[in-house]
């Protein structure tokens, strides 16, 4: 929904159209905002905003002083050689200039700080408040979307009190005053510009609507090529070009669009010139017609030449401003959309929250008994993926959960962290309700490790520090040492002080999940949920970190999605799921002599490693 940015001609920023985006239309449309809540956010800054507006008034009718100035120095000061009147005038001049470039300086200090402080509260606000939301937003929600209403909009919303608010404050002003200053020059002249001005405005707004169509499908096209140039010259781009022998129809079709942006960036940069050409003409026009009035006897008036001097400054300084308000309203609906994207994710509801009146858990006190009370989930309405699972994993021992792809493993374990609630029924552990916990003691009870590990950019300490900020060093070794990559990253050229690269890209997809398990056992949680935790190690570190984790989960209650034999048959429970349910539950040996679902998967030929991707 972001505005493209207009040029003219020489690649300037070139006005608004006169139009008001569709886009912001149709989002105030669907999220119309109320101006009662935008002043509330103004609220703490009213009399900073009284000052600001103050300022803008001064600087205006300051600066309409120096066409009065300029008349008495042509009209009185310059005939009669007054050298005093003359000093008085220059001096004058001298004054408004640094009295207008001093209220200018001091209100844009005034009106950035006020923005600022808006956009700051706005944005910790915003990001407090998407950081409450459910994993089920993110999932349904574009990356992209989310980062651009956190920076992007609400970076754009201090244009309404830098920018927006100010200029209207400044125009309104300007226009105001020069109609009223040139009223009192000349009224002849005055009602003569009021009739010259009309067209000319008119003429303008046409042009800049040719300009902005042209423009905004140069943009589009621009945009196009920015995809295919991704698309196309990534690494991913790349090898499909070249195992599909696509790299001729790509380069034709990325000819195409650079040859439509050709014809597009002429007629562009012409429709540009003509809105330049067009104001040139107007500027010019404007005051020779004054001139050819001040001097035919009927409509001059006995005019000086001084008043007619400082006629035409003023005529000069009205057009700018009047065309400004005529835009006003493209301006307006513009903030307004800003404000409507940022308050519709601002009302989202929290799916996920703490409790009104949460439990009282002590983390020495809980065991790590963990139940599934007939348990129902879906997600969004949809057809459930989890149905009437029961299920109860003693303090200190691991339930194993296996079934095909899609069967519901991942998203049972993630009811256990309460990435999800269910959708009927409870998740307990020692026998409180999950939804009775504060979030931030349940994440102190339960550690998750899953199969896609996160990284941040920054160094091995700070990712691992990140799940325990008042870890010491001795700990954090512990923990890299039972998770068998301490040596890897003693190896390193700063240590635990190197710096992982994006999304931790110097370490193997190994060493990753290594990571991520020594950063889960860095908290020392009461309860483990590992969904496919050794998924992208070989065989031989697969082993290796199974062993640690088997002495890590000694006391501690495990729930694991398996996908390796070797991982389930010491379980304490096995849950064999397909399409939702549990349909086998037993140690390895039972569910081998039942010769049921779980058998069967055995003998699919997956004895030796892989068990059910």
């Amino acid at each position: 929904m972001d505005t493209p940015t207009l040029t003219d001609g020489g690649g300037r920023k070139g006005g608004r159209s006169p139009r008001p985006d569709p886009a912001d239309r149709r989002q105030l449309a669907e999220s119309p905002v109320s101006l009662r809540r935008i002043m509330r956010l103004f609220t703490p800054y009213r009399a900073r905003l009284g000052v600001i507006i103050a300022l803008i008034v001064s600087s205006s009718v300051i600066g309409l002083a120096q066409p009065f100035l300029v008349r008495h120095v042509i009209d009185a000061a310059l005939p009669r050689q007054d050298v005093r009147l003359l000093l008085w005038c220059v001096g004058g001049m001298v004054a408004v200039a640094v009295a207008s470039a001093a209220i200018g300086v001091v209100q844009t200090w005034m009106s950035t700080a006020v923005g600022q402080q808006v956009m700051h509260r706005l944005r910790t606000d915003l990001f407090a408040h998407l950081q409450r939301q459910s994993v089920g937003f993110f999932t349904r929600t574009r990356g992209g979307e989310v980062q651009s209403r956190l920076t992007h909009d609400i970076s754009g919303m201090q244009s309404v009190v830098t920018s927006t608010a100010t200029s209207i404050a400044a125009n309104v002003t300007v226009v105001i005053g020069t109609a009223v200053a040139m009223a009192a020059l000349s009224w002849r002249l005055a009602l003569l510009s009021l009739v010259v001005l009309p067209p000319a405005v008119w003429l303008t707004r046409q042009v800049a609507r040719m300009r902005h169509t042209i423009t905004a499908e140069r943009q589009r096209r621009l945009a196009d090529m920015h995809v295919q140039v991704e698309e196309s010259l990534s690494v991913s781009g790349v090898l499909l070009s070249k195992t599909l022998g696509a790299a001729p129809a790509m380069t034709r079709r990325f000819e195409e669009t650079s040859h439509d942006l050709v014809g597009l960036e002429i007629r562009s940069r012409l429709a540009g010139r003509w809105r330049m050409a067009t104001m040139n003409i107007i500027f010019a026009t404007i005051p020779a017609v004054i001139y050819l009035a001040a001097g035919l006897p009927a409509t001059s008036g006995g005019m000086t030449i001084g008043t007619l001097v400082a006629f035409t400054a003023l005529q000069g300084t009205l057009f700018r401003p009047l065309m400004a308000l005529l835009n006003v309203g493209v301006d307006i609906t513009a903030s307004l959309a800003l404000f409507s994207r940022i308050f519709e994710y601002q009302d989202l509801p929290v799916e996920i929250d703490d409790p009104a009146a949460p439990a009282d858990v002590r983390r020495e006190a809980v065991r790590g008994d963990v139940t599934f009370d007939a348990i129902t989930f879906a997600y969004d309405d949809g057809a459930p993926v989890l149905e009437g699972i029961d299920l109860a994993v003693p303090a200190g021992t691991t339930l194993a959960l296996v079934g095909e792809t899609g069967s519901g493993k991942s998203t049972l374990a993630s009811l256990v962290a309460r990435l999800h609630d269910p959708t009927s029924g409870r998740v307990r552990i020692d026998g409180t309700d999950l939804r009775d916990l504060r979030l931030t003691d349940l994440a102190e009870l339960v550690g998750v490790v899953t199969q896609e590990t996160y990284l941040l950019h920054a160094s091995v300490k700070d990712n691992l520090l990140h799940a325990r900020p008042d870890a010491t060093d001795t700990q954090i070794e512990e923990a890299c040492r039972a998770a068998r990559i301490h040596h890897v990253i003693a190896a390193l050229p700063q240590g635990y002080d190197t710096v992982v690269g994006a999304r931790g890209h110097r370490f193997s997809g190994g060493e990753k999940q290594r990571l991520a398990i020594a950063r889960t056992l860095l908290r020392d949680p009461r309860i483990l949920v590992l969904d496919e935790a050794t998924s992208a190690l070989d065989n031989e570190t697969e082993r290796a970190i199974q062993g640690a984790l088997d002495e890590v989960s000694i006391g501690r209650t495990t729930i694991t999605i398996a996908h390796r034999l070797s991982t389930v048959r010491n379980a304490d429970q096995i849950a064999v799921l397909d399409k939702g349910r549990v349909v086998e539950l037993g140690t390895h040996d039972e569910l081998l002599v039942a010769g049921g679902r779980y058998a069967a998967l055995v003998r699919g030929g997956l004895t030796a490693e892989p068990l059910a991707a």
